[in-house]
C-alpha cells in the first residue's frame, strides 16, 4: 500500500466515481473486462493481498454471478437459441449479456470496496467539509451516524446472549429476528435522540464557520490516483470502441 495511505479519503471517493461511472453507460463485456483486469493488477501492485480481496469483497463475488444468471435466463434473446422453458430462454444474446453484467458488477463493486479498506471516518468527514466544502452540519451528522454502526453489532450480540441466557433465544428463528430487530430499532432511535441533543448542546448545529482540529489537504499522491482512475476508465471505454462492442445503455 505505497500510494493509498498518502491519499486523502475524498480523493479515493472521487477515484471510485471516475472508474465506475463510465461503466454505467455501456453494456458490453470488453469494457468491463479491461477495467476489472487493470483494477486487479493495480490493487495487487499496491499491496492488497488476494485473501484480503476475498474477505472484503465476498458479497460482490456472490452478487455478480446471481446478476449474470438472471440475465442469462431472462435477457433479450438474440441469435441461436440453446434452451428455453416458459419465460426463460438461453440464446447467444443472453449469454453475452450475462457475461457483460457479471463483469460490470465486479468492475464497479471492487474499487468501491478496496479503495476504502483503511479509511478513517473522521478523516473522510474532514475531507468532505474542508476539501469538498460540504455543509459541516450534514458532514458531522453523517459522521456521528457512521460511528454508531459498530454499536449496532455489539447491541445485537448482547441481546442475543441475554435472550439465550433467559432461555428464549433457541427457538423460532424468524420470530427471534423480528423481535430483536424491533428492539434494536427502538434502541437506535433513543440513542440517536440523545446524541442529537448532546451535539446541539455542544454547538455542532451552529451555522457559523467551524474550525477543524486536523487540516485536510490534497497533494501529488491525490493527483496521481485521479490520473490512474481516469486512465483505467479511458482504457476500458477505448478498448470497447476498438473492439466494436461499445453498446450505450440508451441505444
Amino acid at each position: 500500500m505505497r500510494l493509498l495511505p498518502r491519499v486523502n479519503p475524498v480523493t479515493r471517493l472521487a477515484a471510485a466515481i471516475l472508474v465506475t461511472t463510465p461503466l454505467l453507460f455501456t453494456i458490453d463485456w470488453v469494457s468491463a473486462a479491461v477495467a476489472l483486469t487493470l483494477q486487479l493488477a493495480l490493487f495487487l501492485a499496491a499491496g492488497v493481498r488476494p485473501s484480503t480481496m476475498l474477505r472484503r469483497c465476498w458479497p460482490i463475488l456472490v452478487a455478480a454471478p446471481l446478476a449474470g444468471l438472471s440475465m442469462l435466463l431472462y435477457g433479450r434473446p438474440a441469435g441461436t437459441e440453446y434452451w428455453s422453458f416458459w419465460l426463460a430462454r438461453i440464446t447467444d444474446g443472453s449469454i453475452e449479456l450475462a457475461v457483460a453484467v457479471t463483469l460490470r458488477v465486479l468492475a464497479i463493486g471492487l474499487p468501491a470496496v478496496l479503495l476504502f479498506l483503511d479509511v478513517d471516518p473522521t478523516e473522510l468527514a474532514d475531507g468532505l467539509a474542508q476539501v469538498w466544502r460540504l455543509p459541516a452540519r450534514f458532514v458531522l451528522g453523517a459522521l456521528a451516524g457512521a460511528r454508531l454502526i459498530g454499536l449496532f453489532l455489539d447491541d445485537w450480540r448482547a441481546m442475543a446472549m441475554s435472550r439465550r441466557a433467559r432461555g428464549i433465544g433457541d427457538h423460532g428463528a424468524v420470530r427471534r429476528f423480528a423481535t430483536m430487530a424491533f428492539a434494536l430499532l427502538v434502541l437506535a432511535i433513543r440513542r440517536g435522540s440523545k446524541l442529537a441533543t448532546a451535539m446541539e448542546a455542544r454547538g455542532f448545529g451552529a451555522r457559523t464557520a467551524r474550525s477543524w482540529a486536523r487540516p485536510s489537504t490534497i497533494g501529488a499522491p491525490d493527483a496521481a490516483l485521479l490520473v490512474i482512475a481516469l486512465s483505467v476508465a479511458g482504457c476500458a471505454i477505448g478498448g470497447a470502441i476498438l473492439a466494436g462492442t461499445f453498446h450505450p445503455v440508451w441505444v
